[in-house]
């Protein structure tokens, strides 16, 4: 068996909620699991049940109240993300570590064909690689070059969400965690994210996806984690967790 590139055990979230009465409110429990290379892991569950806290713990942008996230890097060395700084998190992403949101949070003046590029050079690219790749990228989800040099605040919803996919699928990091994101897209153009996406385990990329599609799900995944109020309830091949799935379902 492939050895983990993530190995998440007993990670728990807290939050406070300062504006109502200072209540603790329980956001994960002891959540744990492993991820190896070019396996693509969907997490599922109703709304509420941790999925997307998950995510955003994995990758810093919520601190774990406990528990250890251990990520290998490319080098071979070990470290718990949970341990080090927030310098040190942001130097780990976009070459070891990408997110992909349904929401594209850009500077407004930012042109779209800058913001993919911009994704590539943080992979190591220089810039004129990068900006080939990006270019590829957008080609191969639709996106007019009359386009490309308008600031992304002027963009539709399915298109602000082609743009975020296209800037996290350049030379995709080795952990990819993708939250809902084909959710905006219409048929045609899902279409054509899904098939990249599905690409990313050719290349090796461990991909960690929230999805409500199970469509794409049965598609994509090889793995299916099941959480419910915070906790994992089920975790197994996605035969497994939906034995009955049907490609037309949706909405988990």
């Amino acid at each position: 068996m492939t050895n983990p590139i993530l190995d998440v055990r007993d990670v728990s979230k807290t939050f406070t909620l300062h504006n109502i009465d200072g209540r603790t409110v329980s956001a994960l429990n002891a959540v744990s699991f492993s991820l190896s290379p070019g396996e693509h892991v969907a997490l599922a569950g109703s709304s509420g049940a941790g999925k997307s806290t998950l995510l955003r713990v994995l990758y810093r942008t919520y601190t774990a109240a406990s528990g250890s996230i251990n990520l290998t890097l490319a080098s071979g060395n070990v470290v718990d993300l949970t341990k080090l700084t927030d310098r040190e998190v942001v130097a780990l992403r976009g070459r070891e570590l990408g997110y992909v949101s349904q929401f594209l949070r850009a500077q407004p003046r930012r042109a779209v064909i800058d913001l993919v590029t911009r994704a590539g050079v943080s992979r190591g690219m220089n810039r004129s690689e990068a900006r080939d790749a990006a270019a590829l990228s957008l080609k191969r989800l639709d996106i007019a070059e009359s386009l490309w040099d308008m600031h992304t605040a002027v963009l539709s919803g399915g298109e602000k969400q082609r743009v975020n996919i296209a800037a996290g699928l350049i030379s995709p990091p080795r952990i990819l965690l993708l939250d809902e994101p084909v959710s905006a897209l219409d048929p045609e153009n899902r279409e054509r994210a899904i098939d990249l996406i599905a690409d990313l385990s050719l290349q090796g990329t461990a991909v960690l996806a929230v999805f409500h599609d199970l469509d794409a799900i049965s598609r994509l995944a090889t793995r299916v984690i099941r959480m419910k109020r915070g906790s994992i309830v089920e975790d197994g091949p996605t035969a497994d967790v939906f034995p009955h799935l049907q490609p037309a379902e949706v909405q988990i």
